[in-house]
């Protein structure tokens, strides 16, 4: 072995010296030349050592089966839940077999490589795609003929408009319909000998032909003989164990060479291929265990009903007839998703993309396998627009993996590479010490154009656009092809990455759920599509890491920054909107969290959205802000009145005398609750203890002076008061109406004013009288005061509306009132859960503040209060 390796190494010496031209280029022909012979050498050593079967001894996303006492296996001796020693000692019995499979793979696969690459040589593109339907069918052929694994394969490709042209599509297309299938007298007997009994025990009727016949089995309908329902006989296609292990070993054995030559010529790359070929394989085996797919089918049904998902159908499972071999489901008639319009694909992309999601990033447990003849267009739309079938492939993720994917696309959307470079790293995408300085101009460069949808059709102008190279000419393309070229070669030779085994069985479902919704939409956006779900779930879960990545989309301070210290209001309305389904969007297609939508949602739909189950991370989060603004905009109240009552009050008639705020008086301060709760809010209202203080002193110690950045904060609450609310609730936060008697009685009229048209505007008769309402209204425009401005209800610095028609919409008192009208109508209109959630809330901010209360006044209060709060404590 060593002295073939130093052979190889003088002959890969002199082929990479021939193929340096007089100028350093080098030649196609001879680059060519090269890269087969390492291929070869890496081929005879992989052969040399031998191939092991994939071990899933580790970590393994694949949702299998548990072996059965009562298995005796296949008639070939093949286990039929993945067993890695069975499959070995079956390939050490089969070599000869294994060698033949290998030679089949090479003889019939090589041609068509080599036929391309000719092709590329003599006219690049253009003569690829003069020869494409040849080609295209040439490789349908060889699929076919290789059988179930490539026909996989090839199906999974036949949706991706954006990867192969449309010839292409057209002949690969008929791997989903034209697989041959057996006999029905064959399938009849694998029936039979999986129930062990005779056909009519268990079905009435049966289709004569299969309605469906696929790579690894076939379908038949039938009625059951029982309940004269009708049910999809799924049965295992003859001898497809067998065919299948072999091609696990013939692909395992094309992994290994390809690892090879990867860790020869770009040793920086740390993927395991041979591992994500492993996990893919693994699945590929189960999916042959009818036993396995019918529980993972029941489940995913199950899952999805606790979630709530709308406009899917997964049908009923029979599991008293399911073997290993034989699968028999509730019939549904409809129509592939790929076959529909392009209109009606659009529609029903959403509800698809939205089961997907729940799968992947909610419950942890994805249908892995959804090609086009597994989503169906549903023909009876009540029970579902969609249905899907076919759970032989199902994957398993994490809670630490869902809640990092989560992040990474939040990241991913916000364009801010330096927090992603994390998420990648948690991912194990990339190594902790990854070069950052490398790393994120190059994701910028990598992950922007897909970003912004399309396929890879956009994807590749994105490229060129980026580099320079469209609509130039000869220098401008051959620079940016030489900055593309380097920057791929910093990739391979700089940057340590390795893809996680699991993404390839994500990659597979993205891949084809992405394929279909291309069809209906030329400029789909996978990214920016689920940006919305993503937002509702921020929203919605409580959990630490979900309050995290909260918590940094609502105080970050931008792309790569860290978590600032105050909320920042536009965050706070753009997750708002995004989570209802609207998505600010930057000009280059990103999601913009400082800009709140044109037609953003009204401030009753907000509220209500708040106040709902989804959103009960959001008032997690925001009660610790909530009891803040209350304390902060409390003190500023206590304070301004506190200040403008003593200078109404005369002074003394003698100057030795103390001024009236500075006289100790008897007061009583708070305590705890020794009952069980913090807070006046318990229901069992704690002692208060008696203390003789000065009002001054007092007030220092229970609203004591704000600090510079705290007055900030209270402005920008204040801003977004008058913006939301109008000036007249801004005037009773800040305290300023408390101490004018007219604001006061203005205020408190216009209330009843409102409050009485909206009681009005139910159905049920009551309320109060119109004429009480017009006589509020007239007697609160009198003792308005008269230095009262007319100010717009538009946005101004540091305020946000929820979208900016409600902030151009109205202006001055109108504009105020019809908002404060629209809040008075949304709060009565609240049903008993969205009423107990506010009360919940208004209790645990008044909890809160009262706490802080009670600290600060422990240094006024007597040794013996101390001791009862420390108790309580």
């Amino acid at each position: 072995l060593a002295g073939r390796a130093g052979r190889a190494g003088i002959r890969e010496r002199r082929a990479r010296a021939a193929a340096i031209g007089p100028r350093g280029g080098v030649g196609l022909e001879t680059a060519a030349t090269v890269a087969v012979a390492a291929a070869t050498e890496v081929a005879s050593a992989v052969r040399m050592r031998g191939v092991d079967a994939p071990d899933v001894g580790g970590k393994t996303f694949v949702a299998m089966g548990e072996s059965d006492d009562d298995d005796d296996g296949d008639v070939s001796g093949l286990p039929r839940v993945y067993d890695r020693n069975a499959i070995e000692e079956y390939w050490r019995t089969q070599g000869g077999a294994l060698q033949q499979r290998w030679s089949e793979f090479v003889r019939l696969s090589v041609p068509l490589l080599t036929r391309v690459v000719a092709l590329g040589i003599k006219g690049g593109a253009d003569e690829l795609a003069a020869e494409g339907a040849s080609l295209a069918r040439q490789a349908r052929l060889i699929m076919e003929e290789l059988g179930p694994t490539y026909i996989k394969a090839g199906q999974m490709m036949s949706v991706r408009p954006d990867v192969l042209p449309q010839v292409a599509l057209d002949e690969l297309a008929a791997l989903q319909d034209s697989v041959q299938p057996f006999e029905t007298r064959v399938a009849i007997e694998t029936i039979e000998a999986e129930l062990g009994a005779p056909l009519g025990a268990a079905f009435s009727e049966i289709s004569e032909e299969p309605v469906a016949a696929a790579s690894l089995a076939q379908v038949h309908k039938a009625k059951l003989a029982d309940s004269g329902e009708w049910v999809a006989v799924k049965v295992q296609r003859p001898a497809v164990l067998e065919t299948v292990s072999k091609d696990l070993y013939v692909l395992r054995r094309a992994a290994e060479v390809y690892q090879g030559l990867i860790e020869r010529f770009a040793p920086q790359q740390r993927t395991n291929y041979v591992g994500l070929l492993n996990e893919w394989a693994v699945g590929f085996y189960t999916e042959l265990d009818f036993q396995n797919e019918a529980n993972n089918q029941t489940k995913i049904r199950r899952l999805l009903a606790e979630e709530g998902v709308e406009g899917v159908y997964v049908p009923r499972v029979y599991d008293e007839l399911c073997t290993r071999r034989l699968l028999v489901t509730e019939w549904v008639d409809g129509k592939k998703l790929s076959e529909c319009e392009p209109e009606e694909i659009r529609a029903l992309v959403a509800v698809g993309q939205e089961c997907f999601l729940t799968q992947l990033l909610q419950v942890g447990f994805f249908h892995s396998d959804p090609h086009p003849g597994n989503i169906l267009r549903m023909d009876d739309a009540s029970k579902g627009k969609i249905a899907l079938i076919d759970f032989g492939l199902v994957a398993t993720i994490e809670q630490e993996d869902m809640d990092t994917m989560v992040s990474s696309i939040v990241h991913l959307a916000n364009k801010d590479y330096a927090a992603l470079v994390d998420d990648f790293i948690a991912l194990e995408i990339l190594p902790a010490d990854c070069d950052r300085s490398k790393v994120e101009p190059l994701m910028d460069k990598a992950l922007s154009p897909y970003v912004k949808g399309g396929g890879a059709k956009n994807y590749e102008a994105e490229l060129k656009r980026m580099y320079g190279m469209e609509g130039g000419g000869l220098e401008a393309t051959a620079g940016g092809f030489q900055a593309m070229t380097q920057d791929a070669l910093t990739v391979l030779n700089d940057i340590p990455f390795s893809i996680p085994p699991y993404f390839a069985l994500l990659a597979r479902a993205v891949v084809t759920l992405e394929g279909v919704a291309l069809i209906g939409d030329p400029s789909y956006r996978l990214v920016m599509e689920s940006y919305p779900f993503v937002a509702r779930k921020l929203l919605k879960e409580d959990r630490p890491e979900v309050q995290r990545a909260l918590a940094e989309v609502l105080y970050g301070g931008g792309a790569g920054s860290a978590v600032g210290e105050s909320l920042r209001g536009a965050r706070l309305a753009t997750l708002l909107n995004s989570a209802m389904g609207v998505v600010a969007q930057t000009s280059e297609a990103f999601v913009d969290l400082e800009t709140v939508p044109e037609e953003g949602v009204s401030l009753s739909e907000a509220l209500e959205y708040a106040l709902s189950p989804q959103a009960a991370s959001l008032r997690t989060l925001l009660e610790d802000e909530a009891a803040i603004a209350a304390d902060l905009l409390a003190r500023q109240a206590a304070r301004r009145a506190f200040g403008r009552a003593v200078s109404a009050l005369p002074s003394p008639p003698l100057p030795f005398l103390p001024r009236p705020e500075d006289v100790p008086l008897p007061v009583l301060l708070p305590t705890r609750s020794t009952g069980g709760n913090d807070g006046a809010a318990d229901g069992n209202a704690p002692a208060p203890v008696p203390a003789l203080l000065a009002p001054t002193k007092l007030l220092d110690a229970l609203a004591p002076p704000p600090s510079r950045e705290e007055e900030l904060y209270a402005l920008s609450l204040l801003d977004l008061a008058e913006v939301s609310l109008g000036s007249r609730a801004a005037t009773l936060l800040s305290g300023d109406a408390l101490t004018d008697p007219r604001e006061v009685g203005s205020t408190l009229l216009r209330a009843l004013a409102l409050a009485g048209t909206n009681s009005n505007a139910g159905d049920d008769g009551a309320g109060v009288p119109p004429q009480v309402i017009e006589v509020a209204q007239s007697l609160a425009e009198l003792l308005a005061p008269d230095t009262e401005s007319a100010t717009s209800g538009g946005a101004r610095a540091g305020g946000v509306a929820l979208s900016s028609q409600h902030s151009e919409g109205a202006s001055g008192s109108d504009g105020a009132d019809e908002n404060v009208r629209e809040l008075a109508h949304t709060l009565r209109e609240l049903n008993e859960e969205q009423r107990a959630a506010l009360a919940d809330f208004g209790s645990r901010i008044g909890a809160r503040v009262y706490d802080k209360l009670v600290e600060r006044a422990l240094p006024l209060a007597g040794a013996g209060a101390q001791e009862v709060n420390a108790v309580a404590a």
